[in-house]
């Protein structure tokens, strides 16, 4: 089983509104909802690959229970800890006007205190015997520190567990601190690491304290460094319909390759034909099996000489 830690999920929606006047009432003409939150991404599209996906995180409120509601119906196992506050919602605005189509609007989420953060950690010990791969990914509630994710990942790395990682700032620098197996990171996020997009110098940074690397570059693809071997990959799609999510269903198939020993060309076919299967449905941080089967064999992977 691959255990998904989403520390922060959410409501995602779309809202169609037709303009935004600051200072007036403005309707939103439709809405659509969606279970989100990084993990909660990957979690989904592990399990639409046919593996056993475990969610776990802070369930809040009513919002918390509809986000289980439709994991659950798309067969993620679900576990965690019970807040009374609700879980966050998060809005993208849809609109003929250009000026604000695809803002977003992200609520803070609920927060936490010292029992709900050991509540959480016992939790997290007792699922970890039962997993193979544990994927961290997203923000953290209120009320926790810098150094949350580096705790979990020593845990995990004390019962020879594979952690995934997809985050940003102090809870990333701190993990590199501990060392893990897996990093996923786009060009912005490296150029914040490490002042370079380049894979080389995101490499020298990493120092080898982490064993995989993924670097994604938008519609130029994925950098994959693993087993000393770095690796290109990318595929064409006709239409790009909603590019949310893509990153996390990337790291779904990354670590669905991983769990099933792929080699490093064959890992970084499956990341990108997830990444870009997101793309093709409006479904927010979701894919289709059929659209991942129809592009394999599509990607084009190139392995670059790569001298350590």
């Amino acid at each position: 089983m691959i255990l998904n830690l989403c520390p922060n999920p959410s409501i995602d929606s779309y809202a169609w509104m037709n303009n935004l006047v600051a200072g007036q009432s403005n309707r939103i003409s439709n809405i659509k909802e969606y279970p989100g939150g990084k993990a909660t991404h990957i979690a989904l599209a592990l399990a639409e690959l046919g593996t056993e996906s475990m969610l776990y995180a802070f369930w809040g409120g009513s919002s918390g229970e509809w986000i289980k509601k439709e994991c659950l119906k798309k067969g993620v196992y679900i576990n965690g800890i019970g807040l009374k506050d609700n879980n966050r919602k998060c809005y993208t605005f849809l609109s003929e006007n250009k000026a604000f189509n695809n803002t977003e609007i992200l609520e803070p989420g609920p927060s936490l205190n010292k029992k709900n953060w050991e509540d959480f950690k016992q939790g997290y010990v007792r699922l970890i015997e039962h997993t193979s791969i544990i994927c961290l990914a997203g923000s953290w509630p209120r009320g926790i520190s810098a150094d949350t994710y580096a705790e979990l990942i020593q845990i995990g790395n004390n019962f020879g567990k594979r952690s995934i990682l997809d985050c940003t700032g102090k809870q990333l620098q701190n993990a590199l601190e501990i060392g893990f197996f897996g990093l996923h990171l786009n060009e912005h996020e490296a150029m914040s690491l490490c002042g370079s997009a380049n894979m080389e110098d995101l490499l020298k940074t990493l120092n080898g304290r982490v064993e995989l690397v993924a670097l994604t570059r938008g519609s130029k693809g994925l950098e994959l460094f693993y087993r000393g071997k770095l690796i290109t990959a990318n595929v064409k799609i006709d239409e790009v319909i909603s590019p949310v999510g893509s990153g996390d269903c990337l790291t779904a198939g990354i670590a669905y390759g991983v769990a099933n020993n792929f080699s490093p060309s064959k890992i970084a076919t499956y990341g990108v034909a997830c990444g870009a299967a997101n793309c093709l449905n409006e479904d927010l941080g979701m894919l289709h099996l059929e659209d991942v089967n129809r592009l394999l064999p599509q990607v084009e992977v190139k392995e670059i000489i790569y001298e350590q």
